[in-house]
């Protein structure tokens, strides 16, 4: 006898609305009817109903899934495991947003070890700004450098950090201003300083890392200004960081 459809709707979880929309495209008509004209479901039916939901939950729209379900060189079977290849590939690219998502929210908890009276003490008027964890996380979030990050936690290490930072960046400075070359020996020793501050963060920053961040410097002043500050800025430093860095590199793989 069947499905009537309110039984078919109740068993698939939608609403006889749905199925009788389905009916009046064509997507799911019902094998029978009743002496007075009423839908019948048959198991058919219900199977065909099952795979259109599921293509639906994986986004396809009504149209693409009437032609998938047309197909008549793919059976019941070909379906399913279509639609387990495309759930894997949906459950995959879940899990990789749930890991970006969890990766915000460690950079957030990390950047927010300091209280704002704390952060004003250590950093001045440097304030991070507004989204930069969101698009650290886009650039970075699946290198292996950031998931093994570890920022510094509490006061007493953001100072000693801070107290490095501003000591490299002086000494940097009066390199630029005697204009020593970026491929001297003392750009050099700078660069493999550098290179240890970013590692104290990572783990391990190798050379080719190193440059692809020394290379944002010129063209990203957001990304040059975590390191030199506006105020400690002369024109070009962000090069002639990038340029030490690379001399470096190319200095010790050599």
């Amino acid at each position: 006898m069947g499905y009537r459809v309110g039984e078919a709707a109740a068993l698939a979880g939608v609403t006889v609305r749905a199925l009788h929309h389905y009916d009046e495209i064509g997507l799911l008509s019902p094998s029978g009817r009743t002496a007075a004209g009423y839908r019948r479901y048959d198991r058919a039916d219900l199977e065909r109903l099952q795979r259109i939901l599921l293509y639906r939950e994986l986004g396809f729209p009504l149209e693409t899934i009437a032609t998938v379900l047309a197909d008549p060189g793919v059976d019941a079977d070909a379906h399913l495991k279509r639609q387990r290849d495309l759930l894997l590939a949906q459950a995959d690219r879940i899990a990789h947003m749930v890991a970006a998502v969890d990766r915000v929210l460690e950079a957030r908890a990390m950047g927010n070890a300091l209280t704002p009276e704390e952060k004003f003490e250590v950093f001045g008027g440097f304030r991070e700004p507004e989204g930069y964890s969101e698009e650290a996380v886009r650039r970075w979030g699946d290198t292996p450098e950031w998931q093994r990050a570890q920022l510094p936690q509490g006061k007493q290490q953001w100072t000693e950090a801070e107290r490095q930072r501003k000591d490299w960046v002086r000494r940097l400075v009066a390199l630029v201003d005697e204009g020593a070359p970026a491929d001297g020996p003392a750009a050099g020793e700078l660069a493999e300083e550098h290179r240890a501050m970013l590692s104290a963060v990572m783990g391990e920053c190798g050379y080719g890392m190193q440059q692809r961040i020394a290379d944002l410097y010129p063209a990203e002043p957001v990304q040059l200004a975590f390191l030199i500050r506006e105020d400690e800025q002369r024109p070009g430093i962000g090069e002639y960081v990038r340029d030490a860095v690379r001399a470096n590199a190319a200095r010790r793989s050599a």
